[in-house]
């Protein structure tokens, strides 16, 4: 299902990216992400980090720090506006499949969920939400944001900053591939983690 106001909202990300103000804009954009707005801020900070490489690592701090906030709305939302305002949303981007999985996966592997749905192309306001949904408590919830988020933007900002466009277009190409090697990797990470 194709929603009609994600092609100009792209477009919109795009154009910002370039605004003397970017950097606020970014910093909104990361905000709504993580509780309400489809496209993610990786749009804007690509664009931001090719014209100045020397800024990756302000961009990807900017963008976890909405992000980290965005976070807490979300959590907010599916804590104490589920019928107010998480359904319409969820009803919006046709997330009940991923409500319903989420609180499944949350029953067996509490905030690991979280952790993966924000590094993964998993619809992190869906985490966020749900989040609060089942009573995670507040603040592992905000540490795996912090740290998760964190990764995944400064990531993203290294990359753009090292290789500009052309390498983030074949990660983009490839991404299920790269996604499931993040995941294993995760995973993976977590379980040595547990064992030790």
């Amino acid at each position: 299902m194709e929603i009609p106001f994600l092609r100009r909202a792209y477009a919109w990300m795009l154009r910002a990216a370039a605004h003397p103000k970017a950097r606020g804009i970014l910093f909104g954009v990361s905000v709504a992400e993580a509780s309400v707005f489809p496209i993610p801020q990786e749009v804007m900070m690509v664009p931001m980090v090719a014209a100045q490489p020397a800024i990756w690592w302000r961009v990807g701090v900017i963008a976890t720090a909405g992000s980290v906030i965005g976070g807490l709305i979300g959590y907010v939302i599916g804590w104490g506006l589920y019928e107010a305002v998480a359904v319409h949303i969820i009803n919006l981007y046709n997330l009940h499949a991923a409500e319903a999985r989420f609180r499944e996966l949350y029953e067996h592997y509490g905030w690991l969920v979280v952790a993966i749905a924000a590094v993964t192309p998993i619809p992190y306001k869906m985490a966020t939400i749900a989040s609060g949904m089942v009573l995670m408590p507040l603040l592992p919830f905000l540490v795996v944001c912090l740290l998760a988020r964190g990764f995944r933007h400064l990531a993203v900002a290294w990359i753009a900053a090292r290789f500009g466009p052309p390498i983030l277009a074949v990660v983009e190409k490839r991404l299920a591939l790269w996604t499931a090697v993040g995941l294993v990797v995760l995973v993976g990470g977590f379980l040595v983690l547990k064992v030790l």
